[in-house]
């Protein structure tokens, strides 16, 4: 957990490198701040994830548009309690907007240093990196890497940093969105990457979703230059995902050989898909035709 290491900031990445694939490797599931009902049964969302083999809980503890750096903190550490107890890890997610640096900051450092009423703090933290409000793209990318290199140097050693980003190919297909987006400059702070391979956005029908989540895996490889980059990747929105498609998903995973999956987000994640989601083969072995 963030409070069991010693802070020291240059702890080098290879040291990371075994807590990061135990943390982001396998199945996962993810719970934002408007999920609801969830936040107010948290034994049993623990259970249910632990019944359909979910290795990891992504927990969201703000975003850019709220005013607190930890909504909902009584209930936040129920949840965190509740994961750990049924033996899950427990990653916070926090939406920086990038116009306000020292409020992307303050919320950040908050989401690291929580901790329950029961002294639990999280296993991981993750910068979910999609607001698109600061002009220019120069700016905003400088902003990006100067909040990771600040969180990076506030977690403790041996305590990973992901970095959630925007799927290459959706980039590819807006590309007023985000041009020159700083994927290897990223990849030397972070130990880990999560693209939202939202497919649902544009493709439901097996091959073109198997090929939509195999691009993004060789867009992450070719863009870092890194074979050995751990990827966790989230498939499409769960309640725009037939089961068929989920089965691609599953197989484009683990034929690519990314170290974890997940579909967004739990409340909506169905029998049929944690089926799915179970079958997957997420080894971290890099096939020959997703080394890019």
């Amino acid at each position: 957990m963030l409070g069991a290491a010693s802070a020291q900031a240059n702890a080098p990445a290879e040291s990371r490198a075994a807590t990061t694939l135990a943390i982001y490797g396998g199945i996962g599931s993810w719970l934002d701040i408007f999920a609801g009902s969830p936040w107010q049964r948290p034994v049993s969302v623990a259970a249910d994830l632990q019944t359909h083999g979910v290795a990891t809980l992504y927990l969201q503890t703000s975003n850019y548009s709220q005013r607190a750096a930890i909504v909902r903190p009584r209930l936040l550490g129920r949840l965190l309690d509740a994961a750990h107890a049924a033996g899950l890890e427990v990653v916070a997610w926090y939406l920086p907007s990038f116009a306000d640096p020292r409020t992307d900051t303050r919320n950040a450092l908050a989401a690291i240093r929580f901790r329950s009423a029961s002294g639990e703090g999280f296993d991981s933290f993750a910068l979910d990196i999609e607001a698109s409000l600061v002009h220019p793209v120069s700016l905003r990318n400088s902003r990006l890497l100067e909040l990771a290199a600040r969180v990076r140097a506030a977690l403790p050693t041996g305590v990973p940093l992901s970095a959630i980003i925007p799927s290459p190919v959706g980039m590819a297909r807006h590309p007023h969105y985000w041009p020159a987006f700083p994927y290897a400059r990223l990849a030397r702070l972070a130990d880990v990457f999560v693209p939202m391979a939202y497919f649902s956005h544009y493709v439901q029908r097996p091959n073109a979703v198997y090929d939509y989540t195999r691009q993004v895996v060789l867009d992450i490889r070719a863009r870092v230059h890194r074979l050995d980059l751990p990827i966790h990747v989230i498939g499409g929105l769960a309640s725009a995902t037939s089961s068929a498609a989920a089965a691609a998903f599953v197989r484009a995973a683990t034929d690519c050989g990314v170290a974890g999956a997940s579909l967004y987000a739990y409340p909506q994640t169905t029998g049929v898909q944690w089926q799915e989601l179970a079958r997957a083969g997420l080894d971290g072995a890099v096939e020959p035709e997703c080394a890019g």
